[in-house]
């Protein structure tokens, strides 16, 4: 028997039966307003798989009395589009729904500028990553952007009922729930997810015969879900949203978040040498001083895990990221560059203090280089004091300890040095 997939069948056909967006469909939502004016505007719909973004331009077309033409910016050229506005040139301007439209590139979104300008075409685009970045401002400035988020336990136990109840394959099988909780929780918000979950297990564990029926548990779930692929784009916001998870749990000493995320991260199959090497910036950034060890220990870790490889480095990492979590925590070094850099930009390139010059000359020496320069370790304490900034900014601190054990030492220790240079601590 060849049918489409469940998640096909079970797409909403009118917009009562839409699912989830309620802060944009519910009483008084912007898309609500616009459907009860039938007037709708050109705008982006973003937001993580399985949300109704397809589903959801074409149900504004029909509920806006417009026709919808559909392209997807996989394989759509510019001359496509340009038959397409064409056509579009009427009295009743169609909707145009581009599917991934952050995969259009600039001449192909630059097509659109015209149409969508002059009102031919009212365009609904539909990206998974963040249109800042992937839509050119021109078009962006076109269209109004609303967000979509991933739908709630109680949104997703909607689409599971309707689909048990109006589905005719499952209706056939008799299929109930026993549980659903590994369901709704493997489905991680994505109704287009959990309904092929729900049709891959009743395909694999559906019994023959008269009568039959099919309670489905937790654990018919977790085996069906072992053969199908974790969502993750190791390009797309999802990457970027789990490595920013992954190092703001460590800098905040939560090694538990952080080896949940480096979990996320490693099943998705992210590059376990991108992690590694924002743990080593991590280590130099947020621990510092606090730690000093910790830089060693993510360079020889990330040593480590390009020698052994995956499966035996997801242990390396695991024990990186939660020592790494439960280090103190300083980022002076990362202030100090920052507030140098700021200074630099400012200041322009001052000259460097005749003492500290190179004189490999005889010249260079005539002219002051190297002259009064004070060997540091003849003084008492290897300390000789002396200004080693350009003299506009003599005295400038760049670089203030982090209130932790050992930069409480290294802060004594400058301000004895500080009191001898210039008579006061800081």
């Amino acid at each position: 028997m060849s049918f489409t997939p469940l998640a096909d069948r079970m797409r909403p056909r009118e917009i009562g039966q839409f699912v989830g967006q309620s802060a944009l469909l519910g009483t008084g939502g912007v898309l609500s307003r616009l459907i009860g004016m039938k007037s709708i505007h050109s705008m982006i719909l973003w937001g993580p798989p399985g949300t109704g973004k397809t589903t959801l331009a074409g149900l504004l077309a029909k509920a806006t009395d417009r026709p919808l033409e559909i392209l997807s910016a996989v394989d759509a050229g510019v001359r496509d589009i340009r038959q397409l506005v064409q056509r579009g040139r009427g009295l009743f301007p169609p909707v145009l729904f581009v599917d991934e439209i952050h995969r259009f590139n600039k001449a192909q979104q630059d097509a659109l500028l015209p149409a969508v300008e002059h009102g031919t075409v009212t365009l609904i685009g539909a990206t998974t990553e963040n249109p800042s970045f992937e839509v050119n401002q021109a078009l962006l400035s076109r269209c109004q952007v609303y967000v979509l988020e991933s739908l709630s336990s109680d949104d997703l136990m909607q689409v599971l009922e309707r689909a048990l109840r109006e589905d005719a394959w499952l209706r056939e099988r008799k299929v109930s729930l026993l549980e659903s909780q590994s369901l709704i929780r493997l489905s991680g918000g994505d109704a287009r997810r959990l309904l092929n979950l729900l049709e891959v297990v009743v395909q694999t564990n559906g019994s023959l015969g008269p009568g039959a029926s099919l309670a489905i548990s937790d654990q018919m779930v977790e085996t069906a879900a072992k053969h199908m692929s974790i969502r993750y784009d190791r390009q797309g916001d999802l990457h970027y949203d789990l490595i920013s998870a992954l190092i703001k749990s460590v800098r905040g000493g939560d090694p538990n978040a952080a080896v949940y995320y480096l979990a996320r991260m490693i099943s998705g199959g992210e590059d376990l040498m991108f992690i590694a090497r924002r743990l080593i910036i991590l280590a130099s950034e947020d621990i510092g001083h606090a730690q000093p060890m910790a830089l060693m220990i993510a360079v020889s870790a990330s040593d480590a895990v390009h020698k052994v490889g995956y499966p035996e480095s997801r242990i390396i990492l695991a024990q990186l990221v939660t020592y790494l979590a439960c280090c103190p925590k300083s980022n002076s070094s990362y202030m100090a560059i920052e507030e140098a850099l700021r200074c630099v930009g400012e200041t322009g390139d001052l000259e460097v203090p005749l003492a500290l010059r190179n004189a490999p000359t005889r010249l260079m020496k005539e002219l002051g280089y190297g002259q009064d320069y004070l060997y540091s370790h003849l003084g008492a304490g290897n300390f000789a004091a002396q200004e080693f900034l350009p003299q506009s900014i003599s005295g400038k601190r760049f670089f203030q300890p982090g209130n932790n054990a050992r930069e409480h030492e290294m802060r004594e220790r400058l301000k004895s040095w500080w009191d001898l240079h210039y008579g006061y601590g800081q």
